[in-house]
């Protein structure tokens, strides 16, 4: 079964407003055995919405419209579809009470602009918007389901999830569809096909797909099977399983799952705390780490040592070696996390020191050198990237390393 999607709105168009629901329509039709082909984004005028209703591809079975649908004189997307599904707009009786009931319980008055909001195509399915007061509307022509909904998101999303998804399970027959992504860290996408070369072709010669998804600092690998027969996640498994043998220290999660999450969770599984000196992520990497709940369990704190004299007068990092190596260097990096480690009495102590870009940068040290370091009773572990110019995408692959180093020392 073949999908496309509709997004209307002028604020899209002209990058006012992110198209956060494409996204999210996207993952979720595609986990219930859709197949997304296409996703058209066209402004709130008649004809452009003609237009794009009339081009839809022959093969397609379900189209999904959101926004438009609004109570003011712009909003003209429900006018559109009434008049092209051959409808006309009656008062929807069970729609009125319900946005009455809204405005009263809340002490308001209620406008005529409102009430119109209750007149609705007498040729369509009206599925009821408990978060506001634009109905979704469902409509049927030639085999073909087409679906309009509000466009604020939280509004779409409580339509799809508590009528939407359960009409077109019931309207389609739809295949099994299996995913696992399995989320890596510290590899560029192209290292790490060429590092995955046979087990992606065993897997691909065994019917399943395998998609790269990468970002800076991580890629994410998504197996996935379609199939009528729901065995076939066994497959899936099996393919998954032999990836964690293959590169077991460059895995740190699955799903939604996130860097700063699994620190966080084998932290505390493991009863350690951690404190962090920071030069070149300039508390990015504190953040991180912070924006995990209950992270008081194992973060101590952090010291965000941007000079020199920050990093002698608090860190305690010799002026002999900043002078000889420079504040970008292991030398220094190394003293960083085992000072930071001394300072707040933790079990470990993670630093980071380089040039993020994109000034600033020499022959010797060019832009996107970075020193990362962690320090443990164990001893000290020290690694030099080698990024690009981008200051913040530099940053952030500089965290996402530097706790990626962290988890490997938790877990030795």
């Amino acid at each position: 079964m073949k999908c496309e999607i509709i997004t209307i709105g002028d604020e899209i168009l002209i990058g006012q407003t992110i198209d956060t629901n494409s996204a999210w329509l996207g993952e979720n039709l595609n986990g219930i055995g859709l197949e997304v082909v296409r996703i058209v984004t066209i402004q709130d005028v008649p004809k452009r919405i003609t237009e794009a209703l009339d081009s839809v591809a022959e093969d397609i079975d379900l189209v999904v419209i959101t926004g438009g649908l609004g109570p003011t004189q712009d909003d003209l997307t429900k006018q559109t579809l009434t008049r092209y599904f051959n409808g006309k707009l009656v008062m929807h009786k069970k729609t009125l009470a319900r946005i009455e009931d809204f405005f009263e319980s809340r002490g308001l008055p209620m406008l005529d602009v409102n009430a119109r909001q209750a007149l609705l195509p007498d040729n369509a399915l009206i599925l009821t918007n408990n978060f506001g007061s634009a109905s979704g509307m469902w409509f049927t022509k030639n085999n073909r389901v087409f679906i309009s909904l509000p466009g604020v998101p939280f509004e779409m999303k409580g339509i799809m999830n508590d009528f939407g998804f359960k009409q077109i399970k019931a309207h389609f027959k739809l295949p099994f569809i299996f995913n696992r992504t399995i989320l890596t860290w510290g590899y560029a996408e192209s290292f790490l096909a060429e590092k995955l070369k046979p087990w992606e072709t065993e897997l691909r010669d065994s019917g399943l797909g395998l998609a790269y998804l990468p970002s800076p600092g991580m890629v994410k690998l998504r197996i996935s099977t379609k199939s009528k027969d729901k065995t076939i996640k066994q497959k899936v498994n099996e393919f998954a399983e032999k990836l964690y043998l293959i590169i077991p220290h460059r895995i740190f999660g699955e799903g939604k799952d996130t860097l700063e999450k699994k620190t966080g969770e084998l932290l505390r599984l493991k009863k350690k705390t951690l404190s962090i000196a920071e030069s070149c992520t300039g508390g990015y990497l504190s953040h991180l780490i912070t924006s995990v709940p209950g992270c008081s369990d194992y973060y101590k704190g952090g010291v965000i040592s941007y000079s020199n004299e920050i990093k002698e007068r608090i860190l305690k990092i010799n002026p002999g070696d900043l002078n000889e190596y420079g504040a970008v260097s292991e030398q220094v990096v190394g003293q960083m996390a085992k000072q930071v480690r001394k300072l707040m009495k933790t079990d470990f102590g993670l630093a980071t020191s380089g040039i993020a870009g994109p000034e600033g940068g020499t022959e010797e040290k060019p832009v996107g050198s970075i020193w990362i370091a962690v320090s443990s009773g164990k001893g000290l572990k020290t690694k030099l990237l080698h990024l690009g110019n981008h200051r913040l995408n530099n940053i952030r692959i500089s965290s996402l390393n530097a706790m990626g180093m962290l988890l490997g020392e938790i877990n030795d």
